[in-house]
């Protein structure tokens, strides 16, 4: 297993106008090969992100080389954009009930 977390800020758009986005482009994301689940995530500050949870790291460099995800680097209403990625200590995890299991 592998998690990517991804922050950024949006511009030249509303909140409104971004979920509306997020409609168009979540089918997409769905169906990233080695993709488990994304968390989408609204800040009260004012950041967006989401928190990825990939097969393994292989299926997370994939996506980075997809043009889905060299759009969303490059993407016109997206702003201070971080994105870190992070190996699962599984044994840890499936101790303490995490729910990262592919289904």
């Amino acid at each position: 297993m592998h998690v990517s977390v991804i922050e950024y800020r949006i511009t030249g758009i509303d909140a409104a106008g971004w979920a509306a986005t997020c409609d168009e482009i979540a089918p997409a994301f769905a169906l990233l090969p080695g993709l488990v689940g994304k968390i989408w995530l609204e800040g009260s500050d004012g950041r967006y992100g989401g928190v990825y949870v990939w097969e393994d790291e292989a299926a997370y460099r994939a996506f980075l080389d997809s043009d889905l995800g060299a759009g969303f680097a490059s993407h016109p209403n997206l702003e201070a954009v971080t994105m870190r990625d992070w190996a699962v200590d599984e044994k840890h995890t499936a101790i303490t009930g995490g729910i990262l299991q592919v289904v």
